[in-house]
């Protein structure tokens, strides 16, 4: 079957929008060639730094023909209905239409429409222009007199399809005045010459010979192996960023790797410092001695050509930026050193953290006073707390962070450091922000642990109480990430928290006032619950059994929810728990069926004198003892020795179905076996709500 091959040439494209686009275009087509009848076998896009690139492979040379019976309105129906089931099956008046009888509904109007198929030539070449133009670039230009937009001005356009044994036909279309054909051009220095491509393989080859390497993540591979070698051979090791090299590969279409020197004395800037100024401002990568795991003064560049002298200009070129840049690097670290951290905390009250929460500095009050409070709950020392917190947001005021962002906590945490702060005051200025993301670690140090839990809990309440929750999928404030964030720590650390406790704490604190604070703390308890679900979830707890546990009142020490699901978890998997639970559901389902009935609820106390029949008296003791046993087991948090005392419960309650007749004649009787059902109810919910439990 026939390839079809697109090409859309241009200037530059960021590096950032590439492979998105190159997605983009893939699936308009595809889409686009589907909805038209012509299904495809595969597809594979390409983005370089100038061109888009598509192969559509086994695509039919048409459409088949098609044939559609349109059922319309009855015969005698109101004129503008007749008229509206003409326009929307292309006919011209109901003679055009066939009459049809039913039994039951008489007579009515159908439209045979007719379809005959058409080439794929021809179909392309009329989605085309319009994939075009509709095009989602992320921003677009005009240029010169065209009316049309692109990301960056637009070429040429190939567009061929054929078999692989035939000479490809050009599929012809004009997009404001470039007409599709077959011919490309290669690098824009190495090999600037037009040629003419037929299908892909040709394509990519000819793309290689005109030093060209059409796919990204061969790009990347080339880089990363030759950068490897290149340290490797000066008995160093490469620093590997993921995201840089994702850059570079968009930004070469032929990848040269280079090394470059700078000078040993820039070693004396925090390492993460050197790294991030080189890698923003020449994109370059840098290079660590394996002995010593610090940074060594060489790094890797990549170049766009193959350069007559080897590459030396260019290198001296980005030595000399790099110079620079790492000159302003060490001054804004030797003006940020003359200063101790806490002189910077007055400058925080001039800075805004959002305009109902107050400044900086009026967060940094409340994050001492929580992380105060805090700190007895997560074993650490209160003063080092206090002190930490302080601390924790003075580096944003610092030269260094002003110039880059990225570098909040880290900074402070090297100035805290050097100024001859407490390690773990140190540690705590850095980790408070963590975690920052699923793959990010969870502070592990207890007074990290108490400023991390602070901030976190005051960014929560402070949104809480000013109602800027999330909603949908909009969170700019990154509040689920928060809250997870409180849970990763809690149970990652085995911590004992309330979080109700300190939620009204948090709250209390700002200085924004919660019209009604109790509702603030269930709301946002109900978050912290629905984020913690998401969380057990990944985990691979099943999401009913966590239901369960959430439904029980006063479920707000997280730690002890996670032991509680998986305890219910093992229990609900043997053969006593699926039993037990089949018999609860067997008397939820009586109870539920017997109290619509009556119009009222189960109440009260099963009467010892009422009982008639062995079973009901085992069944009583049974659970007068399961329930004492398992209230004392969670009393304890031992809840697998809850559910152990629950298990018990399974062969009188099957003996139980097995031997009585719940709904009795003598209606005193029947109300005394109805309260025996809601026993087995009540005494299960000591441990979880049993009947959110599948199963």
């Amino acid at each position: 079957m026939p390839d079809l091959l697109l090409e859309l040439f241009s200037e530059e494209i960021p590096a950032r929008m590439q492979r998105k686009a190159a997605e983009d275009l893939k699936s308009l087509v595809t889409n686009a060639l589907v909805d038209a009848g012509l299904p495809y076998e595969g597809a594979k896009a390409f983005a370089t730094p100038r061109r888009l690139a598509l192969q559509v492979a086994g695509v039919p040379v048409g459409s088949a023909a098609t044939r559609e019976e349109r059922k319309g309105p009855r015969v005698g129906a109101p004129e503008k209905a007749v008229e509206g089931f003409l326009r929307g099956a292309g006919l011209n008046s109901v003679d055009d239409a066939t009459i049809q009888s039913d039994p039951k509904k008489g007579d009515f109007y159908v439209a045979v429409i007719e379809k005959p198929g058409r080439s794929a030539i021809d179909i392309i070449a009329e989605f085309m222009p319009g994939i075009l133009r509709g095009f989602p670039w992320p921003k677009s230009m005009r240029w010169g007199s065209a009316t049309t937009r692109w990301v960056r001005p637009l070429h040429s356009i190939v567009a061929t399809f054929g078999p692989e044994t035939e000479e490809p036909d050009v599929i012809r279309f004009d997009f404001d005045g470039i007409h599709s054909g077959q011919t490309t051009r290669g690098h824009r220095f190495l090999a600037d010459e037009a040629f003419d491509v037929r299908r892909f393989d040709d394509y990519a080859t000819s793309l290689e010979k005109h030093k060209v390497v059409l796919d990204a993540d061969r790009r990347k591979e080339i880089i990363l192996n030759d950068a490897k070698d290149r340290a490797l051979a000066l008995g160093l090791e490469l620093v590997e960023d993921a995201g840089l090299l994702e850059e570079v590969a968009g930004l070469v279409e032929w990848p040269v790797v280079l090394t470059g020197s700078f000078d040993e004395a820039f070693l004396d800037i925090p390492d993460e410092c050197i790294q991030l100024t080189i890698r923003v401002n020449q994109k370059c990568f840098v290079l660590k001695d394996p002995k010593t795991g610090r940074l060594a003064n060489r790094f890797v560049l990549i170049s766009n050509i193959v350069a007559g002298d080897g590459g030396k200009t260019i290198v001296a070129g980005n030595e000399k930026v790099i110079r620079a840049r790492l000159s302003d690097a060490r001054f804004f670290w030797e003006t940020d050193l003359k200063s101790k951290l806490s002189d910077n905390l007055p400058k925080l009250d001039e800075v805004k953290f959002h305009e109902k929460l107050g400044s900086v500095g009026e967060r940094v009050k409340r994050l001492v006073a929580l992380s105060t409070e805090l700190a007895p709950l997560v074993g650490a020392d209160e003063a080092k707390a206090k002190r930490a917190a302080e601390l924790a947001k003075a580096d944003l005021v610092s030269q260094m962070v002003y110039e880059f962002p990225e570098l909040q906590g880290l900074m402070g945490r090297y100035y805290a450091a050097t100024q001859g702060e407490d390690a773990s005051v140190a540690t705590a200025v850095e980790d408070h922000y963590k975690p920052q993301g699923p793959s990010d670690r969870v502070p592990s140090d207890p007074v990290a642990i108490a400023v991390a839990l602070a901030e976190k809990l005051d960014l929560l309440a402070g949104f809480w109480v000013i109602d800027e929750k999330p909603t949908g999928s909009k969170d700019p404030y990154a509040l689920r990430r928060a809250a997870l964030g409180v849970i990763r720590i809690v149970l990652e650390n085995s911590l004992r928290v309330r979080i109700a406790e300190v939620a009204r704490s948090a709250i209390g604190l700002q200085s924004a006032s919660a019209s009604d604070s109790a509702v603030v703390v269930d709301d946002l308890l109900s978050f912290f619950a629905d984020r913690l679900k998401v969380h057990l979830k990944d985990e691979g707890a099943r999401h009913d059994l966590i239901d369960a546990v959430f439904a029980l009142e006063g479920q707000d020490d997280l730690l002890m929810v996670v032991k509680r699901v998986e305890a219910l978890g093992k229990f609900v998997s043997s053969d006593d728990g699926a039993n037990l639970l089949a018999g609860y559901k067997r008397a939820v389902n009586i109870l539920k069926a017997e109290e619509k009935k009556d119009g009222q609820a189960v109440t009260g106390k099963p009467h010892a004198d009422h009982f008639q029949e062995q079973a009901e008296i085992d069944l009583a003791s049974a659970i007068d003892v399961a329930r004492a046993d398992a209230a004392q087991a969670v009393d304890a948090e031992d809840f697998e020795g809850a559910m152990e005392a629950l298990s018990k419960l399974r062969a009188p309650v099957d003996r139980f179905f097995e031997d009585i007749l719940v709904n009795a004649e003598d209606p005193a009787l029947r109300l005394n076996r109805l309260r025996l059902l809601a026993e087995i109810r009540d005494a299960t919910h000591v441990v979880a709500d049993f009947s959110k439990v599948a199963g």
